[in-house]
């Protein structure tokens, strides 16, 4: 098992970067995709067609949430913690997700980098 840490910029104040996670119209608006989410602790979500699905674990509106997401046999849990950091010019976006089964490591690095907070910071890149 490995942990993933890195920040990213986004150009969005960190309300706005908020609700794009947690809202799934939004969700849906950046990654093309129907998606399922709630800001209810203990939800289920599912985003990409299924392809990250997990439960809900802990919000706190503006700044940070908390999900685990869920791989196939895994012993322990794998927990993804976002949060968000005002800066000059938008937010800086903490990730931190632990527990990445060894496998599947250098595909979620790169998953985080190339997929997710790519379409992320260019959705608000286009707003702009």
């Amino acid at each position: 098992m490995r942990d993933f840490k890195k920040y990213y910029h986004i150009t969005a104040p960190p309300e706005e970067v908020y609700i794009a996670l947690t809202n799934p119209f939004t969700i849906e608006l950046w990654t093309g995709e129907p998606a399922e989410m709630s800001t209810e602790p203990g939800s289920e979500f599912s985003m990409w067609e299924g392809s990250i699905v997990g439960k809900n674990l802990e919000f706190e509106e503006g700044k940070k949430l908390v999900q685990q997401w869920y791989f196939d046999g895994q012993p322990e849990p794998s927990i993804v913690t976002i949060k968000l950091h005002p800066e000059k010019g938008g937010t800086s976006v903490e990730l931190k997700h632990t527990n990445i089964p060894d496998i599947e490591y250098k595909g979620f690095a790169e998953g985080w980098d190339n997929s997710y907070f790519a379409s992320l910071a260019e959705f608000f890149d286009e707003k702009d």
